[in-house]
């Protein structure tokens, strides 16, 4: 394959004995006539992530190895990481556009029905275990890439090493589109290991010979619902930290309906943009604003900077930290001065979209309490009826 990792940063690239990729340390193969999984993996002294190198052999099947009168139609879509926050909007978006689509899920104790009860296909399967992956592309001509590593994981095994053997099993299979979802701002914060990952795979992506549109991501307003909504309503601690950093949230049905917009659209091909929502949010401003909607305080315990950066120098010394320490610098970044938002004038015009369709967050958490404090009322209301007749 022709794609190469000489674009990646050096601190990124595993060291090789030779300049070719052809003289990988290991090899294993996958299953026949589908792809070979390589990768090297020494550390580089000092870093704890260290990007493999991932090479696929697709010598026995490409695209134009279909035979005729079996194409793949253009609306059949793979999602991976279809259970998630932006992944379940992805697919009923997709749904409700008349795509056909296949979802890609780890096998799981509690199987992913509402999936196929809202009538996607659901396939098995698991990143971190590349023989899993051609068998769910047969037949797909588009991949959305919504995945990520579980709390519990190391960052690289899924958003590295996960996401290498599924771009190199796409090209080897003849995908015809891979949009892949990454963070704003990742190439410019290579001390935090996922930032970092997330922009080495843009370029693994874009030196892969695949098409794809790159979407970097500033927030969800989603994750804000779990993180100061309901605390206040329960009158539970709400965590934050005294610094300054803005974020621009979206809700991901918009985002959703703008990745499918941008998939239909011929002059987005090879594309990397940025989706941010119409204003950026400090944690305070988001707290008040959710204080005043919900017409209480909130019990506020604010976490400083400077411990969560002692913090993770203290996770460093211990190897089974390692991964906490890996995600507080992510936590660290979020609580930096630093603005997570881009002017969205230049997008909507590419897209075709009218600024004002896109929900804004005072609306999106003024909905969210409105229909939580009316069923609270509800429930009073049931409660004091029996109340009566008991």
């Amino acid at each position: 394959m022709a794609s190469s990792l000489s674009s990646f940063p050096p601190q990124l690239a595993a060291p090789r004995r030779r300049s070719t990729l052809s003289s990988l340390s290991w090899a294993r193969a996958l299953s026949p006539a589908q792809a070979y999984f390589l990768a090297s993996s020494p550390s580089s002294p000092g870093r704890h992530c260290v990007p493999l190198q991932v090479r696929c052999n697709a010598q026995t099947i490409v695209a134009s190895d279909l035979t005729p009168g079996t194409p793949v139609r253009p609306t059949s879509v793979l999602v991976v990481g279809a259970t998630g926050t932006l992944g379940r909007q992805i697919v009923r978006r997709a749904l409700d556009e008349g795509y056909d689509v296949r979802c890609l899920v780890r096998p799981r104790p509690a199987p992913a029905d509402f999936l196929r009860d809202w009538g996607a296909t659901v396939v098995n399967g698991d990143l971190s275990k590349p023989e899993t992956i051609p068998a769910t592309l047969v037949g797909i001509h588009t991949i959305i890439d919504c995945a990520t590593g579980r709390p519990e994981e190391p960052i690289q095994t899924v958003d590295w090493e996960g996401k290498v053997a599924l771009i190199q099993c796409a090209k080897a299979m003849g995908i015809q589109k891979y949009v892949f979802y990454s963070i704003h701002n990742c190439d410019k914060h290579p001390e935090v290991p996922l930032m970092e990952i997330k922009h080495c795979t843009e370029k693994f992506l874009q030196d892969s010979g695949l098409r794809y549109i790159i979407i970097r991501l500033c927030g969800f307003m989603q994750g804000l619902i779990g993180q100061y909504a309901v605390p206040i309503l329960e009158e539970k601690s709400v965590w934050g930290t005294d610094a300054p950093t803005r974020i621009a949230y979206m809700d991901t049905q918009d985002i959703a309906r703008l990745t499918f917009i941008a998939m239909r659209n011929e002059k987005i091909d090879k594309k990397l943009l940025t989706f941010a929502g119409p204003r950026a949010w400090t944690t305070q401003e988001v707290i008040a604003l959710c204080e005043r909607l919900a017409g209480q305080d909130a019990n506020v315990t604010t976490v400083p900077v400077s411990v969560l950066r002692f913090t993770r120098q203290l996770t460093r010394f211990f190897q089974w930290t390692n991964d906490v320490a890996d995600r507080l610098a992510f936590t660290e970044v979020l609580s930096s001065d630093t603005v997570f938002s881009v002017p969205m004038n230049e997008t909507y015009s590419l897209l075709g979209v009218d600024q004002n369709d896109i929900l804004t967050l005072e609306k999106y958490l003024q909905d969210y309490f409105s229909n939580i404090l009316k069923k609270l009322k509800d429930l009073k209301a049931q409660s004091k009826q029996t109340d009566i007749y008991l």
